[in-house]
């Protein structure tokens, strides 16, 4: 079976999950970690035993798939730069700061026939879901 390449974009608590996700899947060749804090970026990657990249340009090229896990004011140019490289892009919620940028996403990756996932795990989690159930439509929590 022939591996995807995957790298993460974005080393924070989320992103470490998403490398030791990667890192333990069977049909993924984990190329590496981007993330402009140095340290924590490099920690993450000789952790997972993967590559670091202080910039996530640099695995342009390298990569089938990337997970963006970066703070969401970031998020529609770097989805935007990798699915404009024929790229598939899973992003952590919420897409964008804005409907109009994630419908520029959506419809990049509809052209270029790429997959765009967003990440809403937290949806399906039991207690979530468990607590809904205690919650009025229009109480805020």
């Amino acid at each position: 079976m022939e591996k995807i390449k995957v790298a993460v974009i974005g080393a924070g608590n989320m992103g470490k999950n998403h490398v030791r996700i990667y890192s333990e899947m069977n049909n993924v060749e984990l190329i590496g970690v981007a993330d402009l804090n140095e340290e924590v970026g490099k920690d993450i990657a000789n952790k997972f035993n993967t590559n670091f990249y202080k910039n996530y340009k640099e695995v342009i090229g390298k990569v089938e798939a990337v997970s963006i896990v970066v703070p969401t004011k970031f998020h529609h140019n770097i989805a935007k730069e990798f699915l404009n490289r024929g790229v598939d892009v899973l992003i952590e919620k919420p897409i964008t700061i804005n409907l109009n940028e994630a419908d520029e996403l959506t419809a990049l990756a509809d052209k270029n026939k790429l997959i765009l996932q967003v990440g809403h795990v937290e949806r399906f989690n039991p207690a979530i879901i468990e607590l809904s159930k205690y919650i009025k439509p229009d109480e805020i929590i």
